[in-house]
């Protein structure tokens, strides 16, 4: 009898820790997970405000994709600059939010890497962070369209470009008004 007793005690305590992994399931998944794609401008400050804003606004995971590419120089930042960039603005203004964020590198191609990660997790939204219009090969390859073909909603970020208007490389003298 005591066996029967400790049996129905394992299966009652089973089933609750199944429901418990399931709860926790659900309230994970019901947070919001956004999939950043970026390379080079994955630290750019337009993209931590993108990252802030959205961290505020709801409770959300943060993918960083950095599609592998060949540089004839070696990059002024590392995915650990990058993921620390973007949990800083996961965290919000105060700080006080608690910072979802992972990255990976993957492939060259940055729609098949797309493809790949989507085939493995779900996310709700994208967002690209690419370079501006006349340099952007992503943009070039109409990568944001593809992806939004995907079944993916997703907002497009580029760096503004140098504002040549504020300094030209020139200086007028101070007592003309115009010196720096």
């Amino acid at each position: 009898m005591e066996w029967v007793a400790w049996a129905a005690a394992a299966i009652v305590l089973e089933a609750g820790l199944a429901r418990a992994c399931e709860e926790v399931g659900t309230v994970e998944r019901a947070m919001h997970r956004t999939l950043i794609v970026a390379n080079r401008t994955a630290s750019t400050p337009v993209l931590m405000q993108e990252v802030q804003r959205r961290a505020m606004e709801q409770a959300t995971s943060f993918v960083l994709l950095i599609p592998y590419t060949q540089w004839k120089r070696s990059p002024d930042w590392t995915l650990e600059d990058a993921l620390k960039a973007l949990r800083r603005a996961a965290r919000g203004p105060s700080g006080l939010l608690e910072a979802r964020v992972e990255g990976r590198v993957s492939g060259e191609d940055p729609f098949e890497s797309v493809k790949q990660i989507l085939e493995l997790e779900p996310f709700d939204d994208a967002i690209i962070s690419t370079l501006p219009k006349k340099s952007s090969e992503w943009l070039k390859r109409d990568l944001p369209h593809r992806v939004e073909a995907l079944g993916l909603p997703v907002t497009t970020i580029t760096p503004p470009g140098p504002d040549r208007r504020v300094f030209s490389g020139r200086s007028r003298r101070a007592s003309t008004g115009g010196g720096y």
